[in-house]
């Protein structure tokens, strides 16, 4: 285990620095149309029993999804701190994860970006603002853009992992077919030969060295 930590090197290249700039907009994008909400107190549908817009610091919620925790003394406390914990592992496996790792990268900038402006929330008005309504299954669940930027994030990161990425569990481009049979290949070839067939991008960074 301790091996293979002190194998870890960090990943941050241009493509992830353009994604750490895409993270702060969407950021940015939450408490803005937060603070729009509350000034203007925007109330209109988008589209008519699907998605509404209700502001004026109507919907506030205390808690999390589907205000869970909402009534709990100690949830607010929790919540922050999971909220820690959780985006200091977001951003070790950022800034961990190799650049060809394209999609996960992006998901992790979404989801690092919906958690820190729902924390923003948390610790400036112990709550977090919510004014856009989505109807589910009959019911209409206000959120706001962080949950989105959440909600989307991780959907795409489950995505990549069944079945785009190299370590796809149900591989369904030729991409990710053909990084898999090369790994299958690197597996066998290093039991043959007890040497490891190098990424391109590793060779490349341990040439660097």
């Amino acid at each position: 285990m301790l091996e293979k930590i002190k194998k870890l090197r960090v990943h941050i290249g241009l493509k992830s620095i353009i994604l750490a700039g895409v993270c702060i907009v969407l950021i940015l994008i939450d408490l803005l149309t937060k603070i729009f909400e509350e000034r203007y107190n925007w109330n209109f549908i988008v589209i008519p029993n699907f998605i509404e817009v209700e502001g004026g610091s109507v919907h506030r919620n205390p808690g999390c999804a589907f205000s869970f925790l909402a009534n709990a003394s100690w949830g607010q406390g929790f919540l922050i701190a999971m909220t820690f914990i959780l985006l200091a592992v977001l951003i070790a496996v950022y800034i961990f994860l190799p650049e060809r790792f394209t999609l996960i990268k992006v998901a992790l900038s979404m989801i690092i970006a919906g958690a820190i402006g729902n924390l923003i929330d948390r610790l400036a008005y112990r709550q977090v603002r919510d004014f856009v309504g989505v109807n589910m299954f009959g019911n209409m669940v206000f959120c706001n853009f962080a949950d989105f930027w959440i909600t989307f994030g991780t959907a795409l990161a489950i995505l990549d992992i069944m079945f785009i990425n190299e370590f796809a569990l149900f591989p369904l481009t030729k991409k990710a077919k053909a990084a898999q049979a090369k790994h299958k290949e690197n597996e066998e070839n290093k039991e043959i030969t007890g040497e490891e067939i190098l990424p391109t991008e590793d060779k490349d960074n341990k040439s660097d060295e």
